[in-house]
């Protein structure tokens, strides 16, 4: 429990929420045809993801198991609320692109399931941990993925990036393929199960090469 590294590889790969997990795929396939749009979702999850695993944590030993659930939902349920405000307050533009998937954030298995497998069985900066790793590895999966849909769909990176996230972020923006007409499919539904499909048999492949590669330096000594 104690072993950080360990929770960092568990979250940002070996036990990653949507690789391995196969969880949030909803708000992920909605969300991602852009990588703005995945970056933002992303941010906003690991945000409550922490909070809601750091504040379990804290109150696990006067939660009476009885109640533990609905009390863990009701957490979850004030984080996203409150950070549902604080985007429409601060980020409205990408409040607006986001729109139901941010009050959905409560229904997310992933955050309710880790605070009951980890964050209510551990300390509390176990927990953060645990919220930071798994926050990440949901974030850079849509990123990811946004990014390829967006590129392939209509040949940009980060578009409105700065409107969305603020000027800061303008340095992200960039038209990969210029007057590129773009693919529908990709940007569609549909073509989020697709790209989806192929970042799990490239992460399938990368494990099997590196397994065979253990195997081989063990046989050789």
């Amino acid at each position: 429990m104690n072993n950080y590294s360990h929770i960092f590889r568990e979250g940002l790969w070996k036990n990653n929420i949507v690789l391995n997990q196969s969880l949030a795929l909803c708000p992920l396939l909605a969300v991602t045809s852009s990588a703005t749009n995945g970056l933002g979702l992303g941010l906003a999850t690991t945000a409550v993801m922490i909070a809601s695993n750091v504040l379990v944590s804290l109150g696990k030993n006067w939660i009476s198991k009885a109640v533990r659930i609905p009390v863990n939902v009701v957490i979850i349920a004030t984080l996203v609320t409150l950070t549902d405000f604080a985007l429409n307050a601060w980020l409205h533009p990408l409040h607006k692109v986001l729109g139901l998937f941010i009050p959905l954030i409560v229904t997310n298995c992933a955050i309710l399931g880790r605070v009951e497998s980890f964050a209510s069985k551990s300390n509390v900066m176990s927990s953060l941990v645990d919220g930071i790793a798994m926050g990440i590895g949901f974030t850079w999966v849509l990123t990811i993925l946004g990014g390829i849909r967006e590129v392939i769909g209509s040949g940009s990176l980060f578009a409105n990036a700065s409107l969305l996230l603020g000027e800061w972020s303008s340095f992200l923006e960039i038209t990969v393929i210029p007057e590129y007409r773009g693919l529908l499919l990709i940007i569609l539904p549909p073509g989020g199960f697709l790209v989806l499909g192929a970042l799990l048999g490239v992460k399938q492949k990368f494990e099997l090469i590196i397994k065979n590669r253990q195997l081989q330096a063990v046989a050789t000594h």
